[in-house]
């Protein structure tokens, strides 16, 4: 009797991974959502915890060391699911769609998008209300979208958007995909932008990164659904986080930096709008 616990036990094992991975698969986006969150945001948690437990504010340079934690988030749930929903050809299938999608040229200019609205917005508001809106110029900042571009869109395109684009229209999946984006950035939102910590105007600014990242990830998304290439979805990531970094007003306060994410934001609506009008809600001209 003794001798078949263990080969009872082996097969209840069996049984729940085989339920694990039914599971999964039949709600892989729910299981990215859940798998990314928990990763990045414990590894978040992970960096501040000491100066939580002090009762102490977070020093920006610690906020700054939770971004790295928080890739690992999208970059691995991406990588595991793509493996245990799609099979061995999942990762195969993925990497083609990142290194040897081939696509037309012309969609390399949408890589100006970013650079020429927040260049665009801040003209006019320092024109228009304040010199504090001046543009900046720290060049190296787009070092820092890089990594975010690279890693995050292994997740957020190469997986998720595919799998919520396969139930309904992909404009319909890339709002949704777009604010659960902009919801995960939660944990480093006060370390975003010069005027940080963002104090009483954090709600304001958080829900203005919210319009601005929506409306980004509508962009994204209209690329790749015209050219499959991962990478090009990269590039425009890189592109969208350098192009904040590099030209973000470095004199502006808080107030005011809610404020102009709000009017780049609503310029990247303007652009949606019209990606809508020509190409359709699926955002694939017929």
């Amino acid at each position: 009797m003794s001798s078949m616990v263990p080969v009872e036990a082996a097969n209840m094992g069996s049984r729940s991974i085989t339920y694990g991975q039914s599971v999964v698969q039949r709600f892989p986006t729910l299981s990215y959502f859940a798998l990314t969150f928990a990763i990045s945001w414990t590894g978040a948690l992970a960096v501040a915890a000491p100066h939580l437990l002090r009762r102490e504010a977070v020093p920006k340079f610690a906020g700054l060391m939770m971004f790295p934690m928080m890739l690992l988030g999208p970059l691995v749930a991406g990588l595991v699911l793509t493996r245990v929903v799609d099979g061995q050809q999942g990762p195969r299938e993925l990497f083609w769609r990142i290194f040897r999608a081939r696509f037309a040229a012309r969609w390399y200019v949408t890589l100006l998008i970013p650079p020429l609205l927040v260049l665009g917005v801040l003209w006019g508001l320092q024109t228009f209300v304040s010199p504090a809106f001046a543009s900046n110029r720290f060049w190296i900042g787009v070092a820092f979208g890089i990594p975010a571009g690279i890693f995050e869109e292994i997740g957020w395109m190469g997986f998720a958007f595919p799998k919520l684009r396969a139930t309904r229209k992909a404009g319909a999946a890339a709002i949704l995909l777009g604010v659960s984006w902009s919801a995960w950035h939660l944990p480093v939102i006060d370390f975003l932008g010069v005027a940080t910590p963002h104090g009483t105007y954090w709600l304001r600014f958080a829900l203005a990164f919210a319009v601005a990242m929506t409306a980004m990830r509508v962009l994204i998304a209209w690329t790749y659904c015209n050219t499959g290439s991962v990478a090009l979805a990269q590039l425009l990531h890189i592109v969208s986080t350098g192009s904040l970094v590099v030209f973000g007003p470095f004199r502006v306060n808080a107030r005011e930096e809610a404020f102009w994410y709000a009017a780049y934001g609503v310029a990247l609506w303007m652009v949606v709008a019209i990606v809508i009008a020509r190409y359709g809600r699926g955002l694939v001209r017929a």
